[in-house]
This record gives C-alpha cells, sequence and structure tokens, in this order.
C-alpha cells in the first residue's frame, strides 16, 4: 500500500512539473529548441531584415543569398581613353577598371565619375561573360557619380534601398571588381561603422584637391582598387550605397586600415534621376568652404559657440558674397536648425533649390547676426 501511494505521488509530480513546463513555455511565447531541420533552413534575405538577417539566417548564408543576388548585376566598366603616336592613327587604350550596378532594366548603370571621367569609350562587362558599348548619359563631378546605359536586354537588376533606415553595426556587403582580377566581380563584408561622414576626395590633378563628399557611409568591408562605383548592399539584397572611396593614410607613414566610404542611396537616387533624364545635375549654391567649428577655433575666434560651419573662403561674385559673408564668419543655425556635424549644412542646402531663400545664424566678432541668402545654381558639366 505505501510502495503504491508512493508511486501514485511520483506519477502527480511528474505531471505537475510538465504542466508548469509547459505554461513556461506558452507564457515565453511559445518558444522551442531549434530542430535540426530548422537550423538547416535559414530565412532568405526577403524574410530576414537588414538588420535581423543575421539572427534568422545566419552571417555566412546571409552573405552568400545577397551575393547570389545581387552580384550578376554588378558590371565591370573599362574606361578607354584615346591615344596617338607619330605617323599612326588615333586608337584606345585602357585607362582604368572600376565597378558599376544596373539598377534599371532598361539597361541604366549607376557607378562614381571618376571611373568614367575623360573617357573616349566606355566597355561594360556583365558577369555572365557579355560585353557591350556604354553610352555616358551623364555625370557629376560634384557628387562623384555618373550612370551610363547600355543597350541590351534580359539584364540582371540590382534593387536601389534607402541608406536612411542603416545604423552603425549593421552588416553590409560590398561587390565590385577589386584589382580587376578575373573571373568576376568581389564579395567583401563587414559593418557599417559609422554614418554621415564627411570625406575629400583626391584631386584629379597635383594641387588640384577634389570634391567634398557629404553623408557618407564608413565601413570596414574591404574597398580596393576597382571597387569604385560598386554597390554596398545591405543584407536584405538591397543597395545603400556606391563604394567610392578607401583612407589612405592616419598620418604620413602610419596607413589607415578598415575605413572605406560610400555614397549614400539617399544622395545618390536624385543626382542619378537628373543625369539619367535631363544629362547634368543642379545643385543649390552658397559659393563658400568651411571647415567645422572645433574648440581650437573657437577659442581663437573668441567665441563660445561649440558647433558651426567656420567659413575659409567667400566666392567672389557667389550668393555667399552678395549676402555679406565674410572670412572668419560662423554659420552656427540655418532656418533655425544647428549645424551639429559636418554634413548639417550641405543636407539642408541640397534639400533646396535654387532661388530659394534661406535664413542664416552668424556670428562675426563674437556678435550674432541674422543674414538671409537666397541660393544660386551649379550645373555639372
Amino acid at each position: 500500500m505505501k510502495t503504491s501511494v508512493t508511486r501514485r505521488m511520483t506519477i502527480m509530480f511528474i505531471v505537475l512539473a510538465l504542466f508548469l513546463a509547459l505554461a513556461a513555455g506558452w507564457l515565453l511565447g511559445s518558444q522551442v529548441p531549434p530542430t535540426a531541420s530548422s537550423l538547416a533552413a535559414p530565412a532568405t534575405p526577403t524574410q530576414a531584415s537588414a538588420t535581423g538577417g543575421i539572427a534568422a539566417a545566419g552571417l555566412s548564408t546571409a552573405i552568400r543569398q545577397v551575393a547570389q543576388q545581387v552580384k550578376p548585376a554588378v558590371v565591370q566598366i573599362t574606361n578607354e581613353q584615346v591615344q596617338a603616336e607619330q605617323f599612326s592613327q588615333p586608337f584606345t587604350v585602357p585607362a582604368g577598371v572600376g565597378s558599376g550596378v544596373i539598377y534599371d532594366k532598361q539597361g541604366l548603370i549607376l557607378t562614381n565619375n571618376h571611373v568614367v571621367e575623360d573617357a573616349g569609350q566606355l566597355l561594360i562587362t556583365l558577369p555572365d561573360g557579355r560585353s557591350f558599348k556604354g553610352r555616358l548619359l551623364g555625370g557629376d563631378p560634384q557628387t562623384d557619380l555618373a550612370v551610363v546605359k547600355i543597350d541590351a536586354t534580359n539584364l540582371p537588376v540590382a534593387q536601389l534601398g534607402s541608406s536612411d533606415d542603416l545604423q552603425v553595426g549593421d552588416w553590409v556587403v560590398a561587390i565590385g571588381n577589386a584589382l580587376a582580377l578575373p573571373g568576376g566581380p568581389t564579395v567583401t563584408a563587414g559593418v557599417v561603422s559609422a554614418l554621415g561622414r564627411t570625406v575629400q576626395e583626391p584631386g584629379s590633378a597635383p594641387n588640384q584637391p577634389g570634391p567634398y563628399l557629404f553623408d557618407v557611409i564608413q565601413t570596414d568591408a574591404p574597398i580596393n582598387p576597382g571597387n569604385s562605383g560598386g554597390p554596398l548592399v545591405n543584407l536584405a539584397g538591397q543597395v545603400v550605397g556606391i563604394s567610392t572611396l578607401v583612407a589612405g593614410q592616419a598620418e604620413p607613414g602610419v596607413p589607415a586600415q578598415g575605413i572605406g566610404f560610400a555614397i549614400a542611396t539617399s544622395a545618390a537616387r536624385p543626382i542619378a534621376d537628373q543625369l539619367a533624364s535631363v544629362g547634368h545635375a543642379v545643385h543649390p549654391y552658397i559659393g563658400i568652404s568651411y571647415a567645422s567649428l572645433n574648440p581650437a577655433l573657437a577659442a581663437q575666434l573668441g567665441i563660445s559657440l561649440k558647433d558651426g560651419a567656420v567659413l575659409g573662403e567667400v566666392v567672389p561674385g557667389s550668393p555667399a558674397e552678395r549676402a555679406g559673408l565674410q572670412v572668419g564668419d560662423v554659420i552656427s543655425a540655418i532656418d533655425g536648425q544647428p549645424l551639429v556635424s559636418e554634413s548639417t549644412l550641405s543636407q539642408i542646402v541640397d534639400g533646396h533649390k535654387p532661388g530659394d531663400r534661406l535664413a542664416l545664424t552668424v556670428t562675426r566678432n563674437a556678435q550674432q547676426l541674422n543674414v538671409t541668402l537666397v541660393l544660386g545654381e551649379k550645373t555639372s558639366p
């Protein structure tokens, strides 16, 4: 009798324990341990968001899927320039190789302006082996963007996504023709290291600095010569940037490591639309060069401001000169919006069109002024 009672109590205890375990699982969202089959079937990029794809699919699988989806639309662009020798006819020779991405089924390719600059002829080669002559629809040196067109059918197309959704730490994939190696585009991976960077491109000639690029994505995904113009892609398979530049040296003799830059699609898309439709880009124009305010500059100018743009040049005849701006002025706000980063001034100005009026908050000789400026127009060649 005692043994029977003990056995019944044991059974009741086991049943109660099972019930409590099931109840706990229900309260925790019905989570169950992954099975072998669930681990073997990771989510696709469309099921896994750009920020959650790794947890759902596993990093290696997610990157593989992105590469398979986007790489067919990444082209090699060979810039062929005209050469002439004595007693011979002019001929073209390859002057450089870069990358581009097909973003429209009509054969539109987005790339860097410096990839196609001064080309006598453009040769476009797809990963499937097909080659076409490319026609430059328009280039914009100020943003280092260009649009090339090829006449072809059955083209693979990559989707342009929104760079506004990126966050620091998100995984990204860079695809491009690194070092022009045979065998098709190279795939590298890394994270978004920073957002909203301002960088200056190298000039096309000695002592001739290149343009400043604003609101740029910084990544540690390896970018090499030949990657220029290729896409930076999120784990949903969407193009969020155009690779354009890699940091060279932190200081003389000290090479930088793991710092590359890509033009965000939020900035690239409207320029690409203009280049494809009218062949040039129109930019609102102030006519200044400036540096970001820092404690050393603030102390030198005798002001207590922490953020702003210190004017280093006012172009003669520009909207800035007509508005009365001077070298040494500090613009701290535009239309009431504080300039809290290097990119803020450019972002505000690019959000307007030529002819718009801007209300500037300016500090000069420690005195605050209110200045009205009418934006001019600067057209790419």
